[in-house]
């Protein structure tokens, strides 16, 4: 074979093996709301301008944001927290064992545009009593290459870049669902401690109400039903608080299991006052971009996944086209391995092989078809988490606006109640009402204190949830 037809071969296999048989990947188009319906409460944040760039191109979501949105409630505990998640969470680090094995798979598809290069070497001695002892040693180099002539090799190579981003997405999912998880689970524990604080006091207040009925039943005051009334409102407090420490411990539990710790081996102490959790919620900007929602971790994996379907359509149509395999090696064999590399002249050869399929019964129409429907599913994939995100979205705004309302009247039902129960239980020591009503009033004011106490935790939750929801708040990524 001359040099130059075969140079002129190298180029043409060179030039076609950047055709590609898939088309552009496009973005399927998502209507976006102008605005929300639900805005957030009085006193939110305007934030200082529209969406940035990167907020609006999905394959940037996996990139960090500036700011760790936990920090806006300023707890040194809950910061403390994240970072121990960060470092030792299991689900994250699967998540993050996963991201390396697509890359790793993605550097196996890309060495598939390359030549690949082989040495074989050997050396035997053989001998016997009738005859000398001899030996042979041979000695070869060989190259192959399967020239991408219509791009199938790197639209395969493209689908898996695509899916080293989805599972970047995925990744950056799963450490915000782990740390929303985390910041729900503290500030459930940080309510129960408060709850717990409350009712401590409550059943403190209690005790001396029973007190005051047993003297006062004892000296023949009041019937015994007062002292049992009381006695009865005492206990099922009591009861109360040891469902509320039921509720700690699972919440605590779940803390470790979030932060990569037994269980068993993980603490957390109670809450120094009643308003060590009460934090300010974050201010949500009124403004708020609907493009946000295309950094979301999910939507980014599902755009990913149209794209990485795209690109499946090239390799399905490379298939109608020929494949072309070039191949040489060089060698020699002699005495020695030294003869071998010293001798004068050496065995060469180059060749090609070319191969068509003629017929294969619609079985490569067939995967054509299959990988257009693929692409189709993945579009509506995609519209459908687009369209779940922004319903998420507006469920938490819709919750923030009405707890806010409801936060406002159970504040004012609590001193209502509050008052009403210090009422009766003067008017109960004055003899003028029965300790029923002492009673009733109490469980009222009970409710109210601790319905107020929930509420707030609901807020909280709700602005976690809002969060997530966002891809992570609102703030512009790094």
């Amino acid at each position: 074979m001359r040099s130059t037809p075969c140079a002129a071969l190298l180029a043409l296999a060179a030039l076609l093996a950047a055709c590609s048989q898939a088309s552009r990947h496009e973005t399927p188009a998502i209507d976006l709301p102008a605005t929300w319906k639900t805005l957030p409460a009085a006193g939110a944040a305007k934030s200082d301008a529209a969406a940035p760039e990167g907020w609006i191109s999905a394959d940037q979501a996996a990139r960090p944001l500036a700011a760790n949105w936990w920090r806006d409630w300023q707890d040194p505990v809950l910061s403390a927290l994240m970072e121990q998640a960060a470092a030792h969470n299991q689900t994250v680090a699967a998540a993050a064992a996963s991201v390396r094995q697509a890359q790793a798979l993605l550097e196996q598809q890309q060495a598939a545009l390359w030549p690949t290069l082989g040495l074989q070497g050997s050396q035997q001695r053989s001998g016997g009593d009738a005859r000398a002892a001899g030996g042979s040693g041979s000695l070869n180099l060989s190259a192959s290459w399967a020239p991408d002539l219509w791009g199938r090799a790197a639209s395969a190579a493209s689908a898996q870049a695509a899916a080293v981003q989805a599972s970047q997405a995925d990744l950056a999912a799963a450490r915000l669902a782990a740390q929303t998880s985390l910041a729900q689970s503290y500030f459930a524990l940080r309510e129960a401690d408060a709850e717990l604080a409350l009712l401590d006091d409550i059943i403190e207040g209690y005790e001396r109400s029973a007190a005051i009925a047993q003297r006062r039943f004892e000296s023949g005051t009041v019937a015994r039903t007062d002292a049992l009334q009381a006695q009865n409102t005492l206990e099922s407090a009591r009861a109360s608080r040891a469902a509320l420490e039921r509720n700690r411990h699972l919440a605590e539990n779940a803390i470790a299991a979030l932060t990569g710790q037994p269980a068993a081996a993980f603490s957390l102490p109670p809450a120094r006052s009643l308003h060590d959790w009460q934090r300010a919620l974050p201010a949500i900007p009124v403004d708020m971009p609907a493009t946000l929602l295309l950094r979301r971790p999910d939507v980014a994996a599902a755009e990913r996944a149209v794209a990485a379907a795209n690109a499946r359509i090239g390799v399905a149509r490379a298939a109608w086209f020929p494949t072309l395999n070039l191949n040489a090696s060089a060698g020699g064999s002699g005495a020695t391995l030294a003869d071998v590399i010293s001798a004068p002249q050496l065995l060469w050869s180059l060749g090609l092989n070319l191969a068509q399929t003629l017929f294969d019964a619609g079985a490569r129409s067939a995967a054509e078809k299959q990988a257009i429907a693929a692409h189709e599913q993945a579009a509506a994939a995609y519209r459908q988490r687009a369209l779940t995100a922004m319903k998420e979205v507006q469920d938490q705004l819709a919750t923030l606006q009405t707890l806010a309302r409801q936060q406002r009247y159970a504040a004012a039902s609590a001193e209502n109640a509050a008052a009403i129960e210090q009422q009766m239980l003067n008017r109960y020591r004055a003899g003028l009402v029965a300790y029923t009503e002492v009673v009733t009033a109490q469980a009222s004011a009970l409710t109210a204190r601790r319905s107020l106490m929930q509420l707030q935790l609901q807020r909280q939750q709700a602005a976690i949830a809002l969060i997530q929801a966002l891809g992570g708040g609102w703030q512009a990524p790094q």
